[in-house]
C-alpha cells in the first residue's frame, strides 16, 4: 500500500484528535494527486475561504441580522455577504 502523505492528512489527524478517534485511517485506493488543483485544508489561502466559504457567527442579541452582515462586509472589506437561517433567539 502507498504511503499516506503526512501533509495531506494533517487536517484529518487533527480532527481525529479533537473527536478522540483512535481508529487508524485506512486508504483503500491510493491515488496520486496534482497539487496544482485545489489546496490542503490547512494550507488554503484566507481569500479562498472568504470567496467560497461560510463564516459561522453567533449573533449577539440587539443588532439586526442586516446590521451584522454590514459589519462583516466592512470588517473583511468584501462586497458580498449574506445570512441564512434564523438568527434570532427567543426564549
Amino acid at each position: 500500500m502507498q504511503e499516506i502523505p503526512e501533509k495531506g492528512f494533517k487536517f484529518i489527524n487533527e480532527i481525529n484528535q479533537i473527536c478522540n478517534n483512535t481508529k487508524p485511517f485506512l486508504e483503500k485506493f491510493p491515488e496520486n494527486t496534482d497539487d496544482n488543483y485545489g489546496y490542503y485544508p490547512l494550507e488554503r489561502p484566507l481569500m479562498k475561504y472568504l470567496n467560497y466559504g461560510i463564516i459561522i457567527l453567533d449573533k449577539p442579541p440587539g443588532p439586526t441580522s442586516h446590521e451584522v452582515v454590514a459589519w462583516v462586509k466592512k470588517l473583511l472589506n468584501i462586497d458580498k455577504a449574506g445570512h441564512g437561517g434564523t438568527l434570532e433567539l427567543y426564549s
